[in-house]
């Protein structure tokens, strides 16, 4: 999720830059617009696995149609990293045409929370606001707790569930032996992580397991990491990532162990960390991460 004031461009996933990243597996990239995700196309001998949609309507059917012009005749499965609305609420179009999986946490937080997110979007702009027209929100054919490995025909796809992180419901899609992780928006590439953090209508997050999450991810090494805005690359955007939340972290559990408040650490952190990465987007995440780990620190949670 990429949430703005007032996004730049309209979120249009565009298929006309689809790129093969390792044999069989294509990524359609975000090109750095607001409200559009990395969607994945994964290529075995008898199914394509196609990873996130797009917001709406139109987004999926460019996603299906860019999804089938790879996989022909194979049979289609489409799988979403969390619940975010850039990231899976184009999935009515798939239904009927693919066979929908993903893990049993994240079809709970789209019960929960799914309608109010549509509301929340549609106070981003006008572009946002026609993405998500005709927009309905349905169920996966399939749920899955844990782990579940997916048979695409001579290639398997291992989706993960980490628990709460950056959503309840976050998932890691690993194409087996081949080094390839989705990561969704546990990881972004020059993008500050975002924290929804907006109590009391959404505060599921947990940010030290977020961290545990990267801190494993780095461990376990993959050559080519999907993140869910900004550049595949690298297990170095990973580490990226992880050293910026236990800094920002530290640094708002000192203001907090100092007396000062939310708004002061706010105050004195954010122009801090917009310095230190200047070309990064979505900084408007960093007020909402200070908030997040400075009031778990006062109330008594390492966050």
């Amino acid at each position: 999720m990429t949430e703005t004031a007032s996004a730049p461009s309209p979120p249009t996933v565009d298929p006309s830059g689809i790129t093969e990243i390792a044999e069989g597996i294509w990524v359609i990239p975000d090109r750095r617009v607001p409200l559009v995700p990395n969607v994945g196309v994964v290529l075995g001998d008898d199914a394509a696995l196609v990873v996130d949609t797009g917001m709406g309507v139109a987004n999926g059917r460019r996603v299906v149609d860019a999804a089938r012009a790879k996989a022909g005749d194979r049979r289609l499965l489409l799988t979403v990293t969390h619940f975010h609305p850039e990231h899976g609420f184009g999935a009515q179009i798939f239904k009927g045409v693919a066979t929908i999986v993903y893990n049993a946490a994240q079809l709970d937080e789209l019960h929960a929370k799914g309608e109010a997110y549509v509301g929340m979007f549609r106070t981003f702009g006008p572009g946002v606001e026609q993405a998500l027209e005709g927009v309905q929100l349905v169920d996966p054919d399939e749920t899955y707790s844990d782990t579940h490995t997916v048979d695409l025909g001579g290639r398997t796809v291992t989706l993960r569930e980490v628990g709460l992180a950056h959503t309840r419901g976050d998932q890691l899609v690993t194409v087996d032996g081949a080094g390839v992780v989705f990561t969704g928006d546990l990881v972004e590439e020059r993008c500050f992580p975002i924290f929804p953090y907006f109590p009391s209508e959404d505060a599921d997050l947990d940010g030290n397991a977020w961290i545990r999450v990267l801190a494993e991810l780095e461990a376990q090494a993959p050559a080519v990491v999907v993140p869910g805005h900004g550049s595949p690359g690298g297990i170095g955007i990973v580490a990226t990532q992880r050293q910026f939340m236990e800094e920002l972290r530290d640094a708002a559990h000192d203001a907090a162990d100092e007396g000062r408040s939310a708004d002061e650490a706010v105050a004195d952190l954010e122009p801090r960390f917009h310095a230190q990465h200047p070309d990064w987007m979505q900084p408007e995440w960093v007020a909402f991460a200070v908030r997040y780990f400075h009031d778990q620190r006062r109330a008594g949670s390492d966050g």
